[in-house]
């Protein structure tokens, strides 16, 4: 395991980023609110002011990507009160993991558009569970449209950040996501770098394959730093995130993409009692090759937050996020990735109103 270097900086001192405003990307929509990877959710965010909307792809059967967490659906849609589907229950082996339940892989689209989505943390975000069965899963055609549709009412321009998942899971069945999602990315016109739109994994194998193909921005997603990509396990690479973070991983990533998207304690790691304090030296190393960084995710439940921002109230009571976005702010990163995307913009612009007061002093 590679250890991050945690710099003397101090949480008071902030560092600039590479962009003038940072942004703030909706995770999964305004996920907080509305039941995760539904148009409701990402229409939501938008009119809420998000910067850009995230979703994550995986493929039906007939090639055609929609938006869910993972393949395995049955913690996030109602299939299990759709009878004709019981027999297709089933086990396999996922980026090295045995998962049992129903896979978007094994349904046509249609068949997928006959479900309904669920909240994932219904015990914790009971005012989204209430939407249960009222929104429908959209297809990432049916995203882009939506997007173009509210960047015309808005008059502004929505990035949308686009992840692949088990990617290499996907190849191995004959769904290559590269050529699936360049399909959609030119059917609406958007496979050039100023679509505003961003491709992202936690898997460099597709990426790099990517940067042969497109021009969109590309971001390497990381995750913890004793973890390993699912393709570097497969292919018996023994680097984890970890070393990805280091200047030669970062020199390493910056050969084919354009930016990271970094797990939360890869910026701001957490002491043994769980508390926040000093920034890593990762942005600085990142913003040093001119890699952009977003981290995520933040989201307003004690139960993520670091134990010195929580409240004395249960897990699922909001705890102290502005000060988390302020702390993330602080340490120079370029954009926040969230589930309240409400909230840290509130953040954010008062962070910005404030240095244009101090610009024209």
């Amino acid at each position: 395991m590679t250890e991050l270097a945690v710099s003397p900086r101090t949480r008071t001192r902030v560092h600039p980023s590479l962009v003038v405003t940072p942004q703030v990307v909706a995770h999964r929509g305004a996920s907080g609110y509305r039941p995760e990877h539904t148009l409701e959710a990402y229409r939501l965010a938008i009119r809420m002011g998000a910067d850009a909307i995230e979703l994550d792809l995986v493929p039906t059967s007939d090639g055609l990507l929609v938006a869910r967490h993972e393949s395995e659906i049955s913690a996030t849609t109602d299939i299990e009160a759709h009878r004709e589907f019981a027999m297709r229950r089933t086990s396999r082996m996922v980026d090295g993991i045995e998962r049992n339940g129903w896979f978007v892989e094994d349904f046509t689209l249609a068949e997928i558009k006959s479900l309904t989505a669920r909240e994932r943390l219904a015990t914790i975000r009971p005012d989204s569970a209430a939407y249960d069965g009222a929104c429908g899963i959209p297809s990432l055609n049916e995203v882009l449209a939506m997007v173009r549709a509210e960047s015309v009412r808005g008059n502004r321009s929505i990035g949308v950040l686009l992840e692949l998942k088990h990617a290499a899971y996907f190849d191995s069945i004959g769904l290559p996501l590269d050529r699936l999602l360049l399909a959609d990315l030119r059917r609406h016109e958007v496979d050039h770098p100023r679509s505003r739109v961003s491709v992202m994994s936690f898997e460099p194998t597709i990426l790099r394959r990517l940067a042969s193909q497109t021009r969109v921005e590309l971001i390497q997603l990381l995750e913890a730093a004793d973890q390993q990509p699912s393709d570097f396990v497969a292919a018996r690479d023994q680097r984890t995130y970890g070393d990805l973070c280091t200047p030669e991983g970062l020199a390493w990533i910056d050969e084919y993409a354009d930016g990271i998207g970094a797990h939360k304690s890869l910026v701001l790691p957490r002491d043994p009692s769980g508390s926040i304090g000093a920034a890593s030296n990762l942005v600085r190393d990142a913003h040093r090759l001119w890699l952009t960084v977003h981290v995520w995710t933040l989201r307003a439940e004690n139960r993520f937050l670091p134990r010195n921002l929580r409240t004395s109230a249960g897990a699922g009571a909001p705890g102290d996020l502005a000060a988390e976005a302020r702390a993330f702010l602080d340490a120079g990163v370029d954009g926040l990735i969230t589930d309240h995307p409400d909230l840290v913009l509130e953040v954010r612009d008062e962070r910005h109103a404030s240095s244009d007061v101090h610009r024209l002093a």
